[in-house]
C-alpha cells in the first residue's frame, strides 16, 4: 500500500492518459455531488416542514367547533357548536393522557393596547397555564399565567418580545409594569419568545376566566387543545374519537358528523411526514447509488482496457517473479485512488454548493439550512472505497490471470 515505486508507477500511468482518466473520474464525481445535493436538499426541505411543528408539541390534539352538517334528535343541521369551559373541564377529568390541556379564547385585535405614550395593536389569547406546553412557549423573563391567575381572576398579562420592544422603550423593564388593552389595565408578569417566529411574538397572553369575565360575558372558548404525552399514533387516533364522542354526546350532535367538531391529531400528522421523508431519503440514496455505480461501471471498463494495453508488461513482471497478489494489488490500487480522487472532488464540490445555497437564500418556511452532515459525508467516502474496490476487481483478476509466455506473445 505505500510502496513508493508503486505508486509512482500509477501516478505514470494516470498522467499518460489524462483525459480518459478525466472523463471517467468524472461520471464518478457526478454521482456523488448528486448524491450530495439531493440528500443536503432533502433535508432543508424537512427542516423547513419541521419548523411548521415546531411552534406547537407534537403530540397535541387539537379541537375545534363548527356546525353541523346532518340534523340528529330534532336537531336541524347548520346548528352552531359552542365549547365552553365545560369541555375543558371535562376532557380534562376523562382523559388520562392529558398531561397539559388549555382552553383558548381570542380576544378581539380592535382593543388597542398602550404603555404611556407607546400604542400598538396585537393578537390578544386567554389561556390555561397549560398552554405554555402546547405551544413549545419559552419564557425568556418573569412567568408565565398560573393556576392562582386563573382562580382568581386576576389582570396579568404575557408579552411576547416584539409587544416588550414596541411598548418599552429604551431598554425599561416591563416586569411589574401596567399595559392598557383597551382601557382595561394588565400587569405585565413575564415575557416570552416562540419558535414559531416573529407573528408569534406579537401575542400578548392573558388568564382565560378573566378574559371571559372582561371581555367575553360568558364561559365560551373558541378551541381546545391538550398534549397526550407517550401516546402513539394509533393511541392517539382512540383519544380523538373518544373526544368526539364526548362532544357529540354533551352537544347533541352526531358523533359521524366530521363538520361538527374537528379533532386535529399533530402527532398523526407529524408521522406521516416523518414517513414521507423516509421515502423522500430513500428514494435520494436509490438514485444517488445508481448514478455512482453508472460510473464505477465507467472505472471498471476503463481499468479492463488498461489491463489489455499493459497485457505484455505484467507478462514480464510475472516472468521476473511478481506474484498475482502484487498485480491484483496494482491493479485494484489503481482503481481505488481515480474513484477516491474523483469522489472527493465531487462531496467538497457538492457541500460546497450547499454552503453556497444556505448562505444567499432568502428566508423560507420551507426550505432551511440544506446540508449534508457528517455521517452522510463518511458513508459516502465509504461506499467510493468500496466501489473502487470493485471497479478493479474483476480487471485485477483478469490481469492476474494473464500467463507470461501467453502476454509476451501479445502484440
Amino acid at each position: 500500500m505505500f510502496d513508493i515505486d508503486k505508486w509512482q508507477e500509477i501516478l505514470s500511468t494516470i498522467s499518460k492518459n489524462k483525459l480518459r482518466t478525466i472523463l471517467t473520474g468524472f461520471s464518478v464525481a457526478w454521482g456523488i455531488f448528486m448524491l450530495i445535493i439531493l440528500l443536503g436538499s432533502g433535508t432543508g426541505l424537512q427542516n423547513g416542514v419541521e419548523n411548521q411543528f415546531a411552534d406547537d408539541a407534537v403530540n397535541s390534539l387539537w379541537v375545534y367547533s363548527n356546525q353541523t352538517s346532518m340534523p340528529y334528535k330534532g336537531y336541524n343541521a347548520g346548528r352552531r357548536i359552542q365549547l365552553k369551559n365545560e369541555d375543558y373541564e371535562r376532557t380534562k377529568r376523562t382523559i388520562k393522557q392529558a398531561d397539559h390541556i388549555s382552553g383558548r379564547l381570542y380576544v378581539s385585535s380592535a382593543n388597542t393596547t398602550s404603555y404611556k405614550n407607546n400604542f400598538g395593536t396585537y393578537s390578544i389569547r386567554a389561556v390555561n397555564p397549560g398552554h405554555r406546553f402546547i405551544e413549545n412557549t419559552i419564557i425568556t423573563k418573569g412567568r408565565y399565567i398560573n393556576d392562582l391567575d386563573i382562580q382568581n381572576y386576576d389582570k396579568v398579562a404575557v408579552i411576547g418580545n416584539i409587544v416588550k420592544d414596541d411598548l418599552f422603550k429604551n431598554g425599561e423593564e416591563p416586569i411589574g409594569q401596567y399595559i392598557k388593552i383597551g382601557n382595561i389595565p394588565f400587569k405585565v408578569v413575564g415575557v416570552f419568545n416562540d419558535k414559531g417566529g416573529e407573528g408569534e411574538m406579537r401575542i400578548i397572553y392573558l388568564p382565560i376566566t378573566t378574559a371571559q369575565r372582561v371581555f367575553n360575558g360568558s364561559n365560551n372558548i373558541n378551541q381546545l387543545m391538550f398534549t397526550v404525552g407517550n401516546a402513539s399514533v394509533e393511541e392517539s387516533k382512540k383519544i380523538a374519537e373518544q373526544v368526539r364522542t364526548e362532544m357529540a354526546q354533551y352537544h347533541h350532535f352526531d358523533p359521524k358528523d366530521q363538520r361538527a367538531v374537528r379533532v386535529n391529531n399533530n402527532l398523526e400528522e407529524y408521522m406521516k411526514v416523518q414517513n414521507l421523508f423516509t421515502g423522500i431519503r430513500v428514494f435520494i440514496w436509490i438514485v444517488g447509488i445508481g448514478t455512482i455505480i453508472a460510473g464505477i461501471v465507467g472505472v471498471s471498463n476503463i481499468m479492463m482496457i488498461v489491463v489489455k494495453e499493459r497485457t505484455k508488461e505484467i507478462g514480464i513482471r510475472k516472468a521476473m517473479g511478481a506474484t498475482p497478489l502484487s498485480i491484483v494489488g496494482l491493479i485494484m490500487l489503481e482503481s481505488v485512488v481515480i474513484t477516491s480522487l474523483a469522489g472527493y472532488i465531487g462531496l467538497v464540490l457538492g457541500v460546497g454548493l450547499l454552503e453556497l445555497i444556505k448562505a444567499n437564500i432568502p428566508p423560507s418556511d420551507f426550505f432551511m439550512n440544506p446540508e449534508a452532515n457528517i455521517y452522510v459525508a463518511l458513508t459516502a467516502m465509504g461506499l467510493l472505497i468500496f466501489a473502487g474496490t470493485l471497479a478493479g476487481f474483476i480487471p485485477a483478476r483478469k490481469a492476474a490471470a494473464i500467463k507470461p509466455i501467453e502476454a509476451l506473445r501479445d502484440e
